[in-house]
């Protein structure tokens, strides 16, 4: 796939999928649930979560495009991508939505939308596991093995060495 058409793939995709996981729904359910306004602490949180994870999904799709491709499952990309945050995590995109949503719910003291980011984890885990990996597995057999050797599905914090050795 030229670069071109996976840009605007890639923007058709964003401005659907993302865009109702992490915008619409959300939204709806705090508009549903009227909670009380939350803490100042609890919504600088919930800020600085939007404004971690929004830029993983954006880097994501950027390096999808560049590796002629999109996030959609209909036009996967030529490559395997495995630069930027891709050396921490094996779904850094994924991260980022539950991080914006997370930050969602705590900016607006959410219950609904919080447990939205919840049943996010599980959900994006189970397609991770069931689909993207055997995916992946298949399309690209010389080098997912050992991504899938070096790289954690899901990053992992308490391990500064894992930060420091893929710099």
């Amino acid at each position: 796939m030229h670069r071109a058409a996976a840009a605007i793939g890639t923007a058709v995709f964003a401005a659907t999928v993302p865009a109702s996981v992490i915008g619409v729904l959300p939204r709806w359910l705090a508009r549903h649930s009227d909670p009380p306004p939350a803490p100042a602490a609890q919504r600088h949180l919930g800020t600085a979560l939007c404004a971690t994870g929004l830029p993983l999904v954006a880097d994501a799709f950027v390096r999808f495009v560049r590796a002629r491709g999109t996030p959609a499952p209909v036009a996967e990309t030529e490559e395997l991508v495995v630069s930027g945050p891709y050396r921490w995590t094996r779904n850094p995109q994924y991260v980022g939505v539950v991080s914006a949503v997370a930050g969602q719910g705590l900016r607006w003291n959410s219950w609904p939308v919080l447990a939205y980011a919840v049943y996010l984890v599980g959900a994006f885990h189970v397609w991770v596991r069931v689909y993207e990996e055997p995916r992946l597995s298949r399309r690209f057999p010389d080098s997912y093995p050992d991504y899938v050797a070096t790289v954690p599905r899901w990053p992992r914090p308490w391990s500064w060495r894992q930060l420091t050795t893929r710099a």
